[in-house]
C-alpha cells in the first residue's frame, strides 16, 4: 500500500515538472522545490524496499496453517474406581457431594446441579505425571514443574513386537539406535513415549498385579537423558521397570527428572512427526500427577479428530442424561 502511493506521487510530480517547464512563466524556486521532494521520495522508496518484510510473530498463524488442521489423539485413561492401582495404595471410590446443612446430596431436581465427591487413595493412579518429589523431596513437587512442560515434539518407539513374545522385555539403547536409524536423532527438549501394547488390557485390576510387565533398561533412560536431552520418557505400565528396587524409577527422581506412566492409545500415533499436550492439576506440594496427554499429529494422520469436527461450542447434547449408579459407585450415561 505504502508503495503505491509513493509511485503516485512520484507521477504527480513528475506531471508538474513537465507542466512548469512547459509554461511561459517558468518558476524556477518551484522546479527546485520539486526537484528535492521527488528525490526524497526516491530515498524513501529506496529505503522501504532495501528493508526486509517484518516478521509476524504471532502464533495464531502458527494455529491456523499447522494446529487447526491436525489430528487430535488422547492418550490418557479415563479414571474410575476400579481401575489397575498398586495394592499398597488400596481403592479410590466416588460419592455424591453432600450438602452439609442437609446432609443430602445435591441433585438435578432439587439443587438444579450435582458435583461429585472424590475419595483418592493416591496421586499415583491413572496416566500420571512423576515429578521428581515423588521419591526426593530436594526437587520439585506436581506444581513446582515449569509451564514449559506444556508442549514437546513427541517421539514413539515401538516395542509391541518384542513384548508380544517377551511381556517382561525392557526397551534398550539397541532399541533407541534402531529408531534414530529409521527417523533420524531424537529431538532435544522432546517427550519419548514406549509403545508396548500392554495398555490395551486397560482397565483390567489384575494388571497391576502382574510382576512381568515390559519396561525401560536403566542403560536406556540414561542414554535418552544424558545423550539426547529429553524433556521425559513415558510407558504404558505402572512402572519403570521389573527391578527388584526399581532401579530406573529411582534413578530419574533422584536427578531430577519426571516421567510419564500408565500413558495409552500409542498405537494411534506416528512414531515421529508429532506433538504432545500436558496438562495436570497443580496440588501444593504434589508428589503424583493425574495427566491427561493428547497426542496433536499431522494433519494427513489416519487417526484422531481435527478441530471443529465435531461440536465444541456449545457442545452437543448427549443422548442419555448422566445419573449415578449406586452398583458401579460413579456416574454414568
Amino acid at each position: 500500500m505504502m508503495r503505491r502511493i509513493i509511485l503516485r506521487l512520484i507521477s504527480y510530480f513528475l506531471k508538474l515538472i513537465t507542466a512548469s517547464a512547459q509554461g511561459i512563466a517558468c518558476n524556477f524556486r518551484l522546479l527546485l522545490i520539486v526537484a528535492c521532494v521527488l528525490i526524497s521520495i526516491i530515498l524513501i522508496c529506496s529505503s522501504l524496499e532495501a528493508k526486509p518484510p517484518v516478521e509476524d510473530l504471532s502464533l495464531w498463524r502458527a494455529y491456523e496453517r499447522s494446529l487447526q488442521k491436525a489430528k487430535y489423539v488422547d492418550l490418557t485413561h479415563t479414571i474410575t474406581p476400579e481401575i489397575p492401582v498398586w495394592k499398597g495404595f488400596g481403592p479410590s471410590t466416588f460419592s455424591r457431594t453432600i450438602n452439609p446443612q442437609t446432609g443430602q446430596p445435591y441433585t438435578y431436581e432439587k439443587d438444579g446441579f450435582e458435583a461429585t465427591h472424590y475419595d483418592l487413595s493416591t496421586d499415583q493412579l491413572g496416566t500420571q505425571l512423576d515429578p521428581p518429589a515423588h521419591w526426593d523431596p530436594n526437587y520439585p513437587s506436581i506444581d513446582e514443574l515449569p509451564a514449559t512442560y506444556t508442549i514437546r515434539p513427541l517421539v514413539v518407539i515401538p516395542i509391541q513386537d518384542k513384548v508380544a513374545k517377551n511381556p517382561g522385555y525392557h526397551l534398550t539403547v539397541a532399541d533407541i539406535l534402531e529408531w534414530e536409524a529409521k527417523h533420524g536423532k531424537i529431538p532435544p527438549g522432546s517427550v519419548v513415549f514406549v509403545r508396548s501394547d500392554w495398555s490395551k488390557e486397560w482397565p483390567n485390576p489384575q494388571l497391576a498385579a502382574r510382576t512381568q510387565f515390559p519396561g525401560v533398561k536403566l542403560e536406556a533412560l540414561k542414554f535418552l537423558h544424558l545423550q539426547r536431552r529429553i524433556l521425559f520418557h513415558g510407558h504404558e505400565p505402572l512402572d519403570t521397570d521389573t527391578t527388584p528396587n526399581l532401579e530406573g524409577e529411582a534413578w530419574l527422581l533422584h536427578h531430577g527428572y519426571t516421567q510419564a506412566e500408565g500413558v495409552a492409545n500409542l498405537d494411534k500415533v506416528p512414531e515421529t512427526g508429532a506433538l504432545v499436550a500436558i496438562g495436570f492439576p497443580k496440588f501444593q506440594g504434589g508428589t503424583g500427577g493425574y495427566a491427561r496427554y493428547i497426542a496433536i499429529c499431522p494433519p494427513q494422520w489416519k487417526y484422531g479428530i481435527t478441530v471443529n469436527q465435531t461440536a465444541e461450542a456449545p457442545l452437543p447434547k448427549a443422548s442419555k442424561p448422566l445419573h449415578w449408579d449406586e452398583k458401579l459407585g460413579m456416574r454414568v450415561r
